[in-house]
């Protein structure tokens, strides 16, 4: 019994030894290739959508023409409330069109450098690159494939 308790120990200690091991291509270049001091592997591909900033201008005509068809409705103190409404509800809905009019939409690349640091590359167009590819950073603001 003993001895099917230490087996166990002992392959669960390297299994976990193996677990705890990163990919070898993450860690280090290929053999008989230059050390590369940009190089490294992507962890990761981003879509990002960020909403954009509202001036006041879709806040401000969204309440006018908000107010003005909320006036259209009733008559005496239904018609004071349905342009308080309307003017509301139309700031609302003009500063929400203005921010989806503003959004901005970009990809971001998270690259493990060999040398253990990390970067962040953004692009506006939907990079070529995927999980696990080995690449370059060039100029510290662009990607490309290195050769395996």
């Amino acid at each position: 019994m003993k001895r099917i308790l230490m087996l166990t120990a002992l392959a669960l200690a390297a299994a976990g030894a193996a677990m705890a091991q990163t990919s070898p291509a993450a860690q280090a270049p290929l053999p008989g290739t230059a050390p590369c001091d940009t190089c490294g592997v992507v962890e990761s591909v981003r879509y990002v959508e960020k909403q954009g900033d509202a001036s006041g201008v879709g806040l401000v005509a969204g309440g006018v023409i908000g107010g003005v068809l909320g006036h259209q409705i009733g008559s005496g103190r239904g018609n004071t409330a349905a342009t308080i409404v309307g003017a509301g509800a139309g700031a609302y809905a003009g500063n929400q069109v203005e921010k989806n009019a503003k959004k901005k939409a970009y990809w971001v690349v998270s690259v493990r450098l060999d040398n253990g640091s990390h970067k962040s590359i953004t692009s506006g167009a939907q990079p070529a690159f995927n999980k696990g590819d080995r690449v370059k950073v060039i100029d510290g603001k662009r990607l490309a494939l290195v050769a395996q």
